[in-house]
């Protein structure tokens, strides 16, 4: 005798891949907004970095004027040259910067702008560590080679709160500058040296410090929103009547 499935079993019991659907939609949804929510904030931390961009293309001008007052006397034609570099730095940065303002929230204008501002960056550091070789006298003592070194990174390190593009600065300000202290020599000749290197590994870990915090904090608002989405997906037991 032939067995025959029951109707009524089949009609009662829904299909598999539907069950599986309905149980992967809340988490999918979950998935979605935890993704919108990731990249409307890395949209607001780059709009920010864009505006910000700003103050450090101003700020740069004006520490090379007030490194030229205070620890100045190597010539008027190396100072000028390096004030050339300095001003390249500054327009290179306001033309990033004006190339973005006019799609200040588009995130492909955003990421366009921000590998912009890390070459502009690079470049500013190395045009102000020569200027430890154009601008500054050879008679400069430890404490303007620190202030030299430490004052720029310092400055831009608090204007733009971003871990990349402050390292990019750092890394060549540190360096032609310790250079600068045993070649040319300074006063303090290694001592300074080593004191340079030090301040500016003070100022880098510090901005890795503060990414750090920012990513911890960022990485548990998504943990929080993994959790949800696992309990919204859990599968529940129905009963019927």
């Amino acid at each position: 005798m032939a067995a025959r499935a029951n109707p009524f079993f089949d009609i009662a019991s829904p299909p598999l891949e539907r069950a599986e659907d309905t149980a992967l939609a809340p988490r999918s949804a979950v998935a979605q907004l935890a993704q919108m929510h990731a990249e409307a904030v890395e949209t607001a931390r780059l709009a920010n970095l864009l505006g910000r961009a700003v103050g450090a293309a101003i700020a740069l001008p004006l520490l090379a004027v007030l490194a030229v007052v205070l620890g100045g006397g190597a010539g008027l034609p190396s100072t000028i040259a390096w004030g050339i570099l300095i001003a390249v730095s500054s327009l290179a940065i306001a033309r990033a910067y004006g190339h973005a303002i006019g799609q200040p929230f588009e995130r492909a204008t955003l990421h366009a702008f921000a590998q912009d501002l890390s070459a502009c960056l690079l470049y500013a550091g190395f045009a102000w560590g020569a200027g430890a070789f154009l601008a500054l006298t050879s008679a400069a003592s430890g404490g303007m080679a620190l202030l030299f070194c430490s004052a720029p990174t310092v400055v831009i390190a608090l204007l733009l709160r971003e871990r990349q593009a402050v390292l990019l600065f750092i890394a060549p300000v540190a360096a032609l500058t310790a250079f600068a202290c045993v070649l040319r020599p300074f006063a303090g000749g290694a001592l300074d040296a080593g004191l340079v290197l030090v301040a500016c590994a003070v100022v880098a870990g510090a901005m890795v410090a503060a990414s750090s915090a920012n990513a911890s904090s960022s990485v548990t608002v998504n943990s929080c929103s993994s959790v949800s989405s696992d309990r919204v997906s859990s599968p529940r037991l129905m009963y019927g009547p």
